[in-house]
């Protein structure tokens, strides 16, 4: 009677373990992990099928799993620092336990596992894009005049014009895009923002981070770019605005300059014809001087 009530109770404590697990999410790195005696599988379709019906598994008995990106370059990377062997499991499991609290990850939630690797690998840029506009921000040091944090200062102000542009966005659900160029790599970050039926907007803390970074650098830098948002409601026509990157500011783009931009093959320069159902104008007043250049000297 113990021993039963010993694996019961060892039962219900399995189902307050979460999982890990570490995706191969192209051929390439499959490839590349195949290099090792201890890594079984030949076949990527077949590795996927089988990670898949795992996850399955584990949601149907009330497990939960997030999956991380594993990248075979960085696991090896991982194992040359810690000592560790690269070609045995146990190695495997610490590199995945540690992207788990580093690295991109997403939740498992049901999802055909063609729909989570797209996310995931969005997710994978998402932070890289990130990482990287936050090391460029950090190097640019303290202003020679006054001491400040030109990167902290800068990142203050692109958080008030986010605030600011869903402020004045019309109800409804929001997409932003915003474009840093001669950074010295090209930057694209996106926002979604939704509005609830009480009119409070929901973001995704990570990605309203990673979207402010970005604005953040090209307003530090003063890099050519822009920033481009689409707002949709039931029962009205979807309204596409935005603004150009101006030295230090935003610069209000004409309906004209929206429409060209949206309408405008990008390679071939050719005539695209225009939405239906959709309004290209002018982007609503910000307030707060923010298409103006901010008191003081420049940084």
């Amino acid at each position: 009677m113990a021993h039963t009530d010993h694996q019961t109770m060892r039962r219900v404590l399995r189902r307050e373990i979460a999982g890990t697990i570490g995706l191969l999410t192209d051929e390439h790195d499959f490839r590349a992990m195949r290099r090792y005696r201890t890594f079984t599988f030949d076949d990527h379709k077949i590795y996927l099928e089988q990670v898949e019906a795992l996850l399955r598994t584990r949601a149907s008995q009330g497990g939960h799993t997030t999956i991380a990106l594993f990248d075979p370059q960085d696991y090896a990377e991982f194992c040359a620092d810690a000592g560790l062997d690269p070609d045995a499991p146990s190695s495997r499991t610490r590199f995945t336990a540690e992207l788990a609290t580093t690295g991109p990850t997403i939740p498992y939630d049901g999802r055909p596992l063609s729909d989570v690797v797209p996310a995931l690998v969005d997710e994978a840029v998402r932070q890289a894009t990130w990482e990287y506009a936050s090391i460029l921000l950090a190097r640019l040091g303290t202003c020679a005049t006054c001491g400040e944090d030109i990167g902290r200062a800068a990142f203050a102000r692109a958080s008030d014009l986010v605030v600011r542009i869903l402020d004045t966005a019309p109800p409804g659900s929001r997409h932003l895009v915003c474009s840093v160029t001669g950074t010295p790599e090209t930057l694209l970050s996106v926002l979604h923002a939704d509005e609830d039926d009480e009119g409070a907007t929901h973001l995704d803390e990570a990605e309203a981070l990673e979207f402010t970074t970005v604005l953040a650098l090209g307003l530090a830098t003063h890099s050519p770019g822009g920033l481009v948002m689409r707002t949709s409601a039931p029962g009205t026509t979807d309204r596409i605005y935005g603004w150009r990157l101006r030295g230090d500011r935003l610069e209000p783009l004409t309906a004209g300059e929206v429409f060209d931009a949206y309408c405008t093959d990008v390679e071939s320069g050719d005539l695209i014809s225009p939405e239906s159902g959709v309004d290209y104008c002018v982007p609503p007043d910000l307030g707060g001087g923010s298409d103006q250049t901010p008191p003081g000297h420049h940084h």
